[in-house]
């Protein structure tokens, strides 16, 4: 199967940050930029309290890096294309020759 690495995404990880409070905020910090393909997989609809959730999984592949290498994205981590955000959930290789990665991700609602 072809892939064809057409969206630019900001790759991007959490830091916890003292809020002066006791607590902590997380803030992101950028990791550098990733060449992907972006893929919807089969949506679902749940019933929520008053409205109803949707949730649509992505399989985002990207270039392959070893493992341990900042360009290889992590769980937890996210990608950021303009104002759309989805969360990393899981990361594999696509190939047997770890070209590609696939990122199983999920897209966060906009706050």
């Amino acid at each position: 199967m072809k892939v064809e690495l057409k969206r630019l995404l900001t790759l991007e990880t959490p830091v916890k940050v003292n809020d002066g409070a006791g607590g902590f905020a997380i803030n992101w910090t950028v990791e550098g930029t990733l060449w992907a393909e972006v893929v919807p997989g089969a949506g679902s609809e749940t019933a929520g309290v008053e409205v109803s959730l949707s949730k649509v999984p992505y399989r985002i592949t990207v270039r392959g890096a070893e493992v341990g290498s900042a360009r290889r994205p992590r769980p937890e981590q996210r990608l950021k294309d303009g104002t759309r955000v989805f969360t990393i959930l899981a990361v594999t290789e696509r190939d047997s020759d770890g070209r590609f990665l696939t990122c199983f991700a999920r897209e966060e609602e906009p706050k």
